[in-house]
């Protein structure tokens, strides 16, 4: 069962006995890269059918073909293991849920290469931030049409480079970032990004991205103006967002920006309404089903019959709760004082992947192989020498009493910024590993 109190319900069937592999399989390589795709002019015509997907009890609970896998195969710890027949299921789903939308996967979050593969196949574009993830998109043969540069801050020569290759989206939210698109990508479709607020995420965003719509409807002209195409609006509500209306409330400011520039001869054909969709943590979260019918209303309620273009960019709500995090506990200490809590340290932390517990904004569900019996309260950290590397001080997570090094821990729903966020050796310990399966 699950170790903290919140994961009870989501009780796995994973055995003890998974401590010790009957069966060697080759252990993993280095994470599978995977690579964006973006937007055709047209929407890319959606391969709906898939294998099917071995789903778990409870949404973010331990996908059995990933318990399978780590009860016979021998993986380095920590490891993230990740299903990829739930990535495809996540994505179909939303793609049932948003028929008219445009999905571009968020390669972001996480670019292995089968994840990337499998949603090519499927029909997805792919939102891209850099040249690298451009290239790695172009490997698996995505065509230049459905990939967008979403980052709004890009070097010039990266723009050419992306140009050459023929990409021709591109987002902004600067009149310097849209002048460099003007010199080195001449005509290509720009859209701007339109700051929003992210009540309601548990990530939320910071000003680092977007302008004031006022600003936006002033650029937009000037998109016009450097002979580019000004295609539309973007805008993210916060990822890991878990309030339905956010998404109403971004459309009341984008079709009043749609209006002020339609005023000024431009007629904007595209809203960008980012990601948001959520994996299931510690608390539940609406079901994909859910936000469609909720952004597919406020559409409706916003601009009628005559709605532009919709693309969305989930990364998060496609390929969260498709991995787990096998790790191991490296030591379990007492350190006196009132409130007597154990410190238990892992073997992955914030430098090795779980960059997002920083601030305890995300809370993972852990099981243990030790589940079953009696718990306390513990203060939960990484291995290395940095002293922000504790996952979990404040927030209640209570463990095994009987926890010891050696014992394994799985992280679930980490399928999403984890590899990403572990990239070089801090410490001299290795980025994560990852295997897909």
């Amino acid at each position: 069962m699950f170790a903290s109190e919140p994961g009870r319900r989501a009780r796995s069937r994973l055995s003890t006995k998974s401590q010790v592999p009957t069966k060697v399989l080759d252990a993993p390589k280095s994470p599978d890269i995977a690579k964006p795709a973006a937007a055709p002019r047209r929407k890319t015509k959606l391969a709906l059918v898939a294998r099917q997907a071995e789903m778990p009890d409870e949404r973010g609970g331990l996908p059995p073909k990933i318990e399978r896998y780590l009860a016979t195969a021998e993986v380095p710890s920590p490891c993230l293991v990740v299903d990829v027949d739930i990535v495809a299921h996540n994505f179909l789903e939303l793609a049932r849920s948003l028929p008219d939308a445009r999905i571009f996967y968020a390669v972001k979050a996480n670019p292995a290469d089968k994840i990337v593969s499998r949603l090519a196949r499927l029909g997805s574009a792919f939102d891209t931030a850099s040249m690298g993830e451009i290239d790695l998109c172009l490997r698996h043969r995505v065509t230049p049409d459905r990939i967008s540069f979403g980052n709004t801050i890009k070097k010039e020569r990266d723009i050419a480079a992306a140009y050459a290759k023929g990409v021709r989206m591109f987002a902004f939210d600067s009149e310097a970032e849209l002048e460099k698109i003007a010199r080195v990508a001449p005509g290509s479709k720009v859209y701007c990004r339109v700051l929003m607020e992210c009540e309601g995420a548990e990530w939320p965003l910071s000003r680092k991205f977007g302008c004031e719509p006022e600003m936006a409807a002033d650029l937009l002209v000037r998109a016009r103006d450097l002979g580019l195409d000004a295609y539309g609006v973007s805008f993210h509500v916060g990822s890991q967002q878990t309030d339905l209306t956010q998404f109403d409330k971004a459309l009341t400011r984008t079709v009043a920006l749609f209006r002020e520039v339609a005023s000024r001869g431009i007629e904007l054909r595209m809203v960008n309404m980012g990601g948001g969709f959520p994996s299931r943590y510690r608390t539940d979260v609406p079901s994909i089903p859910a936000y469609g019918q909720a952004i597919r209303e406020a559409l409706a309620r916003h601009f009628g019959d005559r709605q532009p273009e919709v693309i969305v960019e989930p990364g998060r709500g496609i390929v969260g709760d498709a991995g787990v995090i096998q790790a191991e506990v490296v030591l379990v200490s007492e350190k006196g004082g009132a409130d007597g809590r154990r410190w238990v340290y892992l073997d992955v932390g914030k430098f090795h992947g779980l960059a997002e517990t920083m601030d305890e904004a995300i809370k993972y569900r852990l099981m243990t192989s030790r589940d079953g019996g009696e718990t306390s309260p513990v203060v939960l950290a990484g291995p290395t020498c940095d002293s922000a590397d504790i996952l979990y001080e404040k927030a209640d997570y209570r463990l095994p009493s009987d926890l010891k090094a050696g014992d394994k821990v799985w992280i679930l729903a980490t399928g999403a910024y984890t590899t990403t966020y572990s990239a070089v050796a801090f410490n001299g310990f290795p980025p994560l590993a990852s295997v897909c399966i």
